[in-house]
């Protein structure tokens, strides 16, 4: 096993528990805007450690390329539709959750 088998692995394993977290948050948070949050950070953070562990464990400069764009991409598209989703929610008079 190379070393880039084993960092790229260990990044990917890295990533899934902010996948699981980020769902966890959807089901458990009381409004949409918190669950947005929890979706979009979380989610954003495991997929860069995943794509930079498969770009890795790729060994390609052209894959890695193609991934970190494709992370980019996914960054840019979540903000766009988080903060679009939060903007139709206060739009029709959904109110942020307080203690």
């Amino acid at each position: 096993m190379s070393w880039t088998e084993l960092v790229g692995g260990l990044l990917v394993i890295a990533g899934m528990p902010f996948f699981i977290l980020g769902t966890l948050g959807l089901l458990r948070f009381p409004d949409v805007y918190t669950r947005l949050h929890a979706l979009s950070k979380a989610d954003n953070v495991g997929l860069g450690l995943v794509c930079v562990g498969l770009g890795i464990q790729s060994g390609s400069p052209a894959m890695m390329l193609k991934l970190l764009l494709i992370w980019v991409l996914m960054l840019v598209a979540s903000a766009t539709g988080a903060g679009l989703i939060a903007r139709t929610a206060l739009a029709r008079g959904i109110r942020p959750w307080s203690p």
